[in-house]
């Protein structure tokens, strides 16, 4: 049996790894296709997956890399988002959606992620959902496979040396993980890293704020940060942000799947609201941003202190700390309905779902949504 990856942003790793565990402990053969779709972090990115060890076959194009599947007709790829190319794919080869993330967006219900032979569900409220826009769909109610790595045996949990960082293990650490867009990053203050000169500040910005001309403000911030000696900032080759959110006291974020991850933590949230948002979603084309956003999500939107404003920053991270549950039975109801069990077999049931169901005629299909 070989299972195959389809990586076209290093951040999809995140969802693959813990699944890539489980089959390579069962014998299955795997492989990762990778796309030299951004130039300026490619080096990064080798070293990432070398880092990792990992089975790993690099393609300038997407067309390459189907060239490739067509030669090696494994029994099952797994896509971390929509893909082109699905009819073309060998009659053989089984498809499934493992999606990158969860949470604010509304392009986690995009019908081009409907169009694989199964799509492996998180929480009770993405089933229910989904089920609602696209009946009949080939839904498989899983978890979330991303934060496996939270519950396996204490030795083998994500963790951060905060040491060999230069950092104080004796201080409280907050970890600051943003979104790229729309995103708080923009409206952060320079002295983001002195208003908190009592605490470890651990940056880690979303890999597509390390390219692209709307992102100058996020490394200008970054550079100027990271000369500071309480903080960390993650370079692009350290994608994966549960070791620095099992390494925190406190997140702050703001339209992030990276929430919802750390809340299964059972560890306090500040969520901020002062988002910059590009003029293109803006005065008369909001209405674009309202179309990004999951208003279904609005409900758990309560489990997080919120910050209106930067300046509320400093206040809020004091008395969440000093009451870290005060927020807690809304993490948990939102963890519950959004994540989905939190027990550390998430991959294990997409292992035995894929090794199930290889070898068995494709379903392709592509599904119109119901109106939202």
């Amino acid at each position: 049996m070989k299972v195959f990856f389809d990586t076209r942003e290093l951040y999809f790793l995140t969802q693959y790894l813990p699944v890539y565990r489980v089959l390579k402990a069962r014998g299955v053969e795997c492989a990762f296709a990778l796309y030299e779709n951004r130039p300026t972090q490619l080096a990064a990115a080798q070293r990432a997956i070398a880092r990792l060890g990992l089975p790993a076959q690099w393609f300038p194009t997407k067309e390459a890399g189907l060239a490739w599947y067509l030669r090696e007709r494994p029994d099952w790829v797994l896509f971390g988002n929509g893909y082109a190319y699905v009819a073309e794919l060998p009659a053989e080869t089984r498809t499934a959606m493992l999606y990158h993330g969860i949470g604010t967006k509304s392009d986690v219900y995009s019908p081009t992620l409907m169009e694989m032979d199964v799509r492996f569900i998180e929480g009770p409220h993405y089933a229910r959902r989904l089920g609602e826009l696209f009946p009949g769909a080939p839904l498989v109610a899983v978890g979330y496979a991303k934060v496996d790595p939270f519950f396996y045996p204490p030795a083998e949990r994500p963790r951060l040396d905060l040491a060999a960082l230069g950092l104080d293990p004796a201080k409280k650490t907050l970890l600051y993980a943003p979104t790229h867009m729309p995103s708080s990053f923009p409206k952060m203050d320079e002295q983001f890293p002195a208003h908190f000169a009592d605490f470890n500040l651990l940056v880690k910005p979303h890999s597509l704020s390390f390219f692209g001309g709307k992102k100058k403000s996020h490394r200008r911030l970054m550079e100027l940060w990271s000369r500071a000696p309480n903080v960390h900032v993650a370079s692009f080759d350290e994608f994966d942000p549960l070791p620095y959110m099992a390494s925190a006291n406190l997140l702050i974020s703001d339209e992030s799947s990276v929430l919802f991850e750390f809340a299964a933590l059972e560890r306090p949230i500040v969520w901020c609201d002062f988002l910059w948002v590009h003029w293109t979603r803006r005065g008369p084309l909001a209405y674009r941003l309202r179309k990004r956003l999951d208003g279904s999500i609005d409900p758990y939107r309560a489990m997080a202190a919120h910050a209106p404003r930067y300046r509320d920053l400093r206040r809020l991270v004091e008395e969440e700390l000093a009451q870290p549950q005060r927020f807690g039975a809304a993490r948990r109801a939102a963890v519950s309905a959004l994540v989905g069990p939190t027990d550390g077999k998430v991959s294990e049931r997409i292992a035995d779902h894929l090794v199930a169901h290889a070898g068995r005629p494709r379903e392709r299909r592509a599904l119109a949504s119901r109106a939202t």
